[in-house]
């Protein structure tokens, strides 16, 4: 049986620069992508408020959220899982690096706590319990179904390689912001480690045909699409 994958919702960027944005004007949501092989249905980047990814999925897949075996992040900013809470019943999972390296930020605001305020701090404490929901992914999720880090973006974005016979598929979260950018050989203007970043954009050029990015519809890689 072959791996299988479906776009469920489309992300944006907040700032595009190559439309001349120098500041966020809009609301930032990842592209979220269905993969399924077997009886395992993963779904990634979970960007969109539960309620509405749940329709999206039910849209798009017929299938309900306790349905989703795993969720994975390639990225666990924020705006990559404001929907987690639908899928209740999957397993969470994200690179151990950028787990590892979130977590140490929480944990740094958290001892700080006494110069937050309130709702900061309630904030903090959520956060912590959320990231504490995930676990380091595994290197093979399945026969055809890999994880690919992809540092620099965020410290530990990891993607999705998926290996069918026929075409190669990177959801590649972040390191790919989108198609133009890939064109244009830009790496997301937020990235944590630009130089990083470049280096994760050359293994995704070489490494895959069709890449998912982080905030744009299906792509494919210039010069190996035939």
């Amino acid at each position: 049986m072959s791996v299988e994958w479906s776009i469920i919702s489309i992300g944006a960027m907040a700032c595009n620069l190559l439309w001349q944005e120098t500041r966020p004007v809009r609301t930032q949501h990842a592209t979220t992508t269905l993969v399924t092989h077997g009886q395992r249905r993963i779904l990634v980047d979970p960007s969109l408020p539960a309620e509405i990814l749940a329709a999206r999925l039910g849209e798009r897949t017929g299938l309900k959220p306790e349905q989703i075996t795993d969720v994975f992040c390639t990225t666990l900013h924020p705006s990559a899982r404001r929907g987690l809470d639908a899928f209740g019943n999957a397993r969470h999972w994200a690179g151990e690096t950028e787990i590892e390296s979130y977590a140490r930020r929480l944990e740094a605001l958290s001892e700080s706590a006494d110069r937050l305020d309130t709702d900061d701090a309630a904030n903090v404490r959520a956060e912590i319990e959320t990231i504490r929901r995930f676990e380091a992914a595994p290197e093979t999720f399945s026969e055809m179904v890999d994880i690919f880090p992809l540092a620099g973006a965020t410290p530990g974005c990891t993607g999705l390689l998926l290996t069918p016979p026929t075409r190669t598929l990177l959801v590649a979260g972040p390191a790919v912001a989108t198609a133009g950018y890939l064109t244009a050989g830009m790496v997301w203007q937020d990235a944590t480690d630009t130089k990083a970043a470049m280096a994760s954009l050359r293994d995704v050029l070489e490494v895959a045909e069709i890449i998912v990015p982080g905030f744009d519809n299906v792509t494919f890689v210039p010069g190996r699409w035939m």
